[in-house]
């Protein structure tokens, strides 16, 4: 567990009402609330700020009160440098595609655009997935490495974990199946939104602990423990390490459970006026994101 880590329970990074010009960090006071679906439902949420301006360096928490205007994503593009993706980690996900369990993590990457903040900020879909809108949800948990990592064996991979977040890889799949690489058909502007909190790594020792759900404008559609990971956190780091220096502030996306909407039948698509949230609990709470076309 990387050492900042040890630091916080919660971080949430946030416009407050008192400046909704000023971004802060902050530790939201009631530590059971769902922040992202509170936000969502017009609630005052509550947050001692921290001295920093940064969750990869944080400081020390103050005792003042800052209400949330606007959550946004709790890394800043500039921070996230490229996102690594793991492809097809779910055992019931691969069943549900036909495809066999793969040996190695599949992965591709985004660009650190692709990265977008929680509702109200809206989530576009770009002309080319509306042609055939094709356009689709996934929801993922995502680990956020604390200090630079490369070559880094299983036993230790965990010392170099920041925190745990909740993402949507919105995806064109006509443009993911008629490419071998993902990056373009999922590498759009605000394409990976992520949020609403940063759980420490301190909190959640097992990240297997988690459940997932994905809900399509309140209808269930995705619904999985992380025990069905086929790599695991450790493995994972470790895999995406070899060889390659994961600096501090990079986030890996760890696949998608069943239930993505072109494995359906009929197929469900999102489009424009659909909301879909990613629950990820416990601790992280609801990430919700409002589709709009471009």
């Amino acid at each position: 567990m990387s050492k900042i880590a040890s630091t916080f329970s919660r971080l949430v990074r946030f416009a407050p009402k008192s400046n909704p010009a000023k971004v802060l960090i902050g530790e939201p006071i009631d530590p059971q609330l769902d922040v992202g679906l509170a936000v969502y439902q017009g609630k005052n949420v509550s947050v001692h700020p921290f001295s920093g301006s940064s969750v990869l360096n944080p400081g020390r928490i103050t005792q003042s009160t800052e209400t949330i205007d606007r959550i946004l994503s709790p890394l800043a593009q500039t921070e996230v440098g490229s996102i690594r993706c793991i492809g097809l980690n779910y055992a019931s996900h691969a069943k549900e595609m036909s495809l066999p369990i793969p040996e190695v993590p599949t992965l591709f990457m985004k660009p650190s655009t692709a990265l977008g903040n929680p509702w109200p900020a809206p989530t576009v879909l770009p002309k080319i997935t509306q042609q055939d809108n094709t356009g689709d949800y996934e929801s993922e948990m995502v680990i956020v490495i604390g200090r630079d990592a490369k070559d880094v064996s299983e036993s230790e991979a965990l010392d170099y974990v920041l925190g745990y977040t909740a993402a949507n890889d919105v995806s064109s799949r006509t443009s993911q199946m008629s490419q071998s690489q993902w990056c373009f058909s999922k590498g759009f502007d605000g394409a990976c939104p992520i949020g609403p909190v940063l759980v420490s790594a301190a909190l959640v020792p097992d990240a297997s602990k988690f459940k997932i759900r994905g809900l399509k404008t309140g209808t269930v559609m995705q619904d999985c423990p992380l025990t069905d990971l086929i790599f695991t956190v450790p493995q994972l780091i470790s895999f995406l390490s070899q060889g390659t220096t994961l600096p501090a502030g990079t986030i890996i996306l760890t696949g998608t459970p069943p239930g993505v909407g072109a494995a359906k039948n009929p197929k469900e698509f999102i489009k424009s006026g659909d909301e879909f949230a990613v629950e990820l609990l416990p601790h992280v709470g609801t990430l919700i994101n409002k589709i709009e076309h471009q």
